[in-house]
């Protein structure tokens, strides 16, 4: 009974310490040792499991800081729909107009978390066949908007021409 005390007290101190005193949390000193020592990692910018593959993304990039990869295998994501590639940022150019993520149609459709963000997408769990099979109440001219965004050629010519310049 006392092991079981000391250790519930030791969690609720050890608690108490990272919100008083956030220890679990990364310092100012700590983050600049890290950016002038070159030990920054760039976080996960894309949830691949729940990216559909529709490429609007990298159509709305004014930057051109997102390209389509190909996946090693297509994956069957429901019915007349295969996802065949996955976006890919590119820091350096990303100007973090968060375009990629408000034109998602995960999150412009479904309400749900984008599958890209610029900054960090977090964690995203979603079973898309569900999604997809929901009806969703959404106007035409919303649509229409999107749309125009997910299947537009020229832009993506447009934005291949601006990153020859």
């Amino acid at each position: 009974m006392e092991n079981l005390i000391r250790i519930i007290l030791e969690g609720a101190y050890g608690n108490f310490k990272k919100i008083f005193f956030a220890t679990d949390r990364v310092t100012d000193m700590e983050m600049r040792a890290d950016i002038l020592g070159g030990d920054v990692k760039s976080t996960d910018k894309v949830a691949n499991q729940a990216c559909i593959g529709c490429a609007g993304c990298s159509n709305v990039c004014p930057t051109g800081a997102i390209t389509m990869k190909n996946l090693e295998r297509s994956e069957k994501l429901m019915e007349g729909w295969t996802k065949t590639q996955i976006p890919e940022l590119d820091d350096e150019k990303c100007v973090f107009c968060y375009y990629c993520h408000d034109f998602c149609p995960v999150y412009s459709l479904f309400g749900e978390s984008a599958t890209i963000h610029p900054n960090d997408v977090g964690k995203v769990e979603l079973k898309l066949s569900e999604l997809m099979d929901q009806p969703v109440k959404i106007s035409e001219d919303k649509i229409a908007f999107i749309s125009q965004f997910l299947s537009d050629k020229t832009i993506i010519e447009n934005n291949k021409e601006l990153g020859s310049d």
